[in-house]
């Protein structure tokens, strides 16, 4: 497994508290360690489906400083879920910050290149963004998205009856899921998930996570 090697940190311990104060956010994370490759996939495949962020592993909830005993188990069960349970595999970089006799480690996921990065979790791979503070898992239309945004197709939009259904119905209503537009145009349900998709790329729609469903409205 190629990764690139831990670094020693020029992190004092004033900016590790300092940085641990801002709170949990988008492209922060606080674990108090890493038990199993399979429960740290899910956060590193967000982050690389995001903008990229920072793991910081002997960080409790409660921003408690526990530290880790060596930074060599969890630096294994990291690279054992960057490279064998994402797909693509991820690159992902670890400072070690001094903490007493113990380690803090910050660990930095670089956003992917290609999405979306998927994770294998026994039953098929899942797609995983961040939002907010959580790692959340989406739906086909999300990843497809992911997909579309970071692909060298072009994106083509022509006006016709289905996307006149369309915005007659989020003039009235706030929003709507790819099942709703498939019922709604009388289209089967990957068509209506290229058009939700294809219009949210180019800023004309947008989407959100709600209820665990893909959520399209118009872009104010």
């Amino acid at each position: 497994m190629n990764h690139e090697a831990p670094i020693h940190s020029s992190m004092s311990l004033r900016d590790l508290k300092n940085l641990i104060r801002s709170g949990e956010g988008l492209s922060l994370e606080f674990k108090r360690a890493i038990s199993s490759p399979e429960k740290i996939a899910r956060e590193i495949a967000a982050f690389a489906n995001t903008h990229g962020g920072h793991l910081l592993v002997g960080v409790d909830d409660d921003h408690t400083i526990v530290g880790v005993e060596s930074y060599h188990e969890q630096d294994f069960f990291l690279a054992q879920a960057a490279h064998l349970l994402c797909n693509p595999p991820l690159v992902y970089h670890m400072e070690i910050v001094p903490f007493f006799d113990k380690e803090v480690l910050l660990v930095y996921i670089h956003e992917a290149e290609v999405k979306p990065v998927t994770v294998r979790n026994g039953q098929g791979d899942v797609v995983y963004v961040r939002i907010a503070d959580e790692s959340v898992r989406t739906g086909d239309e999300w990843a497809e998205l992911l997909r579309i945004r970071t692909s060298d197709d072009g994106v083509s939009f022509q006006y016709g009856i289905n996307e006149q259904k369309l915005f007659r119905y989020l003039n009235e209503y706030p929003g709507i899921t790819a099942e709703e537009y498939s019922s709604l145009a009388d289209i089967n349900r990957n068509k209506a998930t290229r058009i939700l998709v294809n219009l949210t790329s180019l800023g004309i729609l947008k989407l959100f996570r709600e209820k665990q469903s893909d959520i399209f409205t118009l872009s104010s």
